[in-house]
């Protein structure tokens, strides 16, 4: 690819797709500039093709002929992608001839995200726990509840790095307390698997409300993530911001799992779509604790440090970040 030639850079997400025209600048510390930005209603439109052909017909007669789409799901061979979270099929190779275009390429949307988070400048991170900065640049975690859970590995390798995508949130739930334990066999009278995005995700709050009422033996009043965070943040429902508390103890208690089962040394970024709005009630929950309660690895845990990342657009720039390294050397 040309020097300062700009391409398109995807983030899709089970609701939303993000959209920017990217160039590259040739900077270390800032490699892309977002020229112009967008973001779709998945479920307004029937493929990710409509989508990207209606940003690039809004560019002003601007030839778009690259790109690359981060998303969830595993790739198959024959060029679609297995995601959970679409309301659609998602073919790269389908939607390149379609749109015709002369290149582009899939990457995971976590693994996107990680190539983003050393961009972030301090401004836009909340330190939850940990030191403030760390000696030496370690395996660092980004994790992610949305639509789904993501989670990417970023290590360093020399003077670049690898990043190792994941299907975190496909994993088993574990849970630590009596009431966790409760809700999850709740939940397994439904289904043989409980994932960690069953619960770690917008509509897991919604199962852990649902369950907990179960368990209360009350009826749901509340249909949706949103107006349970709402309901929770607002504190004039006492289910609602119970279901928000064991959702920020088992994000706790996970992420601590993930940082040990990865060898994380370096630090630990949460993105995705929940965690902003949440931010004041999770500062204040037991996510801390359950984070470092593992033991005698406590110890270990309290050297790395947590943040919370607030940039909205961080999956198109580690995307369009990801495809420079691709096309550099490929």
């Amino acid at each position: 690819m040309s020097g300062q030639t700009p391409f398109i850079a995807a983030d899709v997400g089970g609701t939303h797709v993000r959209l920017g025209l990217v160039r590259p600048t040739g900077q270390d510390l800032q490699p892309v500039e977002i020229l112009s930005y967008r973001k779709y209603a998945c479920a307004a439109y029937p493929g990710l093709s409509h989508i990207i052909g209606d940003f690039i017909g809004g560019l002003d007669g601007a030839r778009v002929s690259r790109g690359v789409i981060a998303s969830a799901g595993f790739p198959m061979e024959d060029g679609t992608v297995i995601t959970a979270n679409l309301p659609w099929r998602l073919s790269p190779r389908e939607i390149q001839g379609e749109l015709g275009l002369d290149d582009l390429r899939l990457v995971n949307d976590f693994e996107a995200v990680a190539y983003a988070a050393a961009l972030v400048g301090d401004q836009e991170v909340l330190r939850l726990t940990g030191p403030a900065h760390v000696s030496e640049r370690g395996p660092t975690l980004v994790l992610g509840p949305g639509t789904g859970l993501g989670g990417a590995v970023w290590i360093p390798t020399g003077r670049s790095a690898t990043v190792l995508a994941t299907e975190a949130g496909q994993a088993a739930l574990s849970v630590g307390t009596e009431l966790e334990l409760a809700l999850l066999a709740q939940m397994l009278k439904k289904r043989a698997h409980v994932p960690v995005e069953h619960a770690l995700s917008g509509p897991g709050l919604l199962n852990l409300y649902t369950a907990l009422c179960e368990v209360r033996g009350v009826t749901p009043v509340h249909a949706a993530p949103d107006a349970i965070t709402a309901a929770a943040t607002a504190g004039d429902d006492p289910l609602a911001r119970e279901a928000l508390d064991v959702f920020c103890g088992l994000l706790g208690s996970t992420v601590g799992d993930m940082a040990l089962l990865y060898g994380i040394t370096g630090s630990v970024y949460l993105a995705g779509g929940i965690l902003p709005r949440i931010r004041e009630f999770l500062l204040q929950s037991s996510f801390v604790e359950r984070f470092l309660n593992k033991g005698p690895m406590r110890a270990a845990l309290e050297r790395i440090p947590v943040r919370l990342v607030e940039h909205g657009q961080l999956g198109v720039l580690g995307a369009a970040n990801w495809y420079l390294g691709q096309t550099a050397t490929h």
